[in-house]
């Protein structure tokens, strides 16, 4: 996995409003922890680390106010206009290994019904200098009553499965069967049928 380079400045004004601020320069508020160390308060050039989190798991090395590795832990955004609010980044070292979630994609296509993948993500262990950026799996030809579990996949080497093996990551089911129009004409006659009856029923009492 390659390391992105971002420039890190000691962040020393703190509360809301200062947060504020600091997203107003393009910058973001961030943590680094880890290690039994202290929680550095840093702050880095919102761009550069909006781009750089576009890669899962992206290996970070910062620069200028800390001299560290570190890999993303918690990201918030806006809810409505997606820009960093925070971002919490844990410290690790060359060698060490970590324990991250990885994307789980597709591909091909399967020979009849419909493919259900259950999960998006799977957890692994790996060291953090090599991470891998996801697995694939080739569902091509895959018939109905196929399943992949956590087990099943093909991790890349050096990584080792976290998650239960059993657990199911994908599976080909039956197609919905689509609902015939007669038979929802039907059942809303049936239903025309009974509210005329309802309606008649007061008349007849009061005669």
């Amino acid at each position: 996995m390659s390391e992105v380079v971002i420039n890190a400045e000691t962040r020393t004004r703190f509360g809301k409003g200062a947060a504020r601020k600091i997203r107003r320069e393009d910058k973001v508020p961030v943590v680094l922890y880890g290690h039994g160390t202290e929680p550095q308060h840093l702050m880095l050039p919102g761009h550069e680390l909006l781009l750089a989190l576009r890669t899962p798991n992206v290996l970070i090395r910062l620069k200028g106010a800390a001299d560290e590795l570190a890999l993303p832990k918690g990201v918030q955004r806006d809810p409505i206009k997606g820009f960093l609010e925070h971002v919490d980044l844990l410290l690790v070292k060359r060698g060490e290994k970590v324990t991250v979630e990885i994307p789980v994609t597709t591909v091909g296509e399967v020979a009849d019904g419909v493919l259900d993948q259950q999960l998006v993500s799977i957890a692994i262990e790996a060291e953090a200098t090599h991470i891998p950026t996801g697995v694939e799996v080739d569902v091509e030809g895959m018939e109905v009553g196929t399943q992949v579990t956590a087990g099943d996949l093909k991790l890349p080497k050096g990584a080792t499965l976290v998650a239960d093996p059993e657990t199911l990551v994908l599976h080909v089911t039956t197609a919905a069967a689509p609902v015939e129009e007669a038979a929802e004409g039907e059942g809303e006659a049936a239903a025309e049928g009974e509210g005329e009856t309802a309606e008649a029923a007061p008349a007849e009492a009061a005669e």
